[in-house]
């Protein structure tokens, strides 16, 4: 199982975009997990992803994706992320 985490906030209008995106690509892909964080709650996270919201993260190969991204690009990264 590939879990990722959704970098966000509440009331960011892009972050609703992605999570749009995200969920679309998960559609059919029961072997991963999307667990999200707000940025804004998580002093660990701040410095890294509070300027550069939203960023889907992968924590085991510290790989991200930040926006702006779209199906094509998401569906690549988790691609990437399964083959590591």
């Amino acid at each position: 199982m590939i879990r990722l985490q959704l970098m966000s906030t509440s009331g960011c209008h892009l972050c609703e975009l992605a999570e749009q995106i995200i969920a679309e690509c998960l559609l059919n892909n029961v072997a991963v997990t999307i667990e999200l964080i707000d940025v804004a709650e998580q002093e660990q996270f701040q410095a890294r992803y509070a300027i550069r919201i939203p960023v889907l993260y992968h924590p085991e190969t510290n790989k991200d994706l930040g926006w702006p991204f779209d199906f094509v690009q998401v569906k690549q990264f988790i691609t990437d992320i399964s083959q590591s």
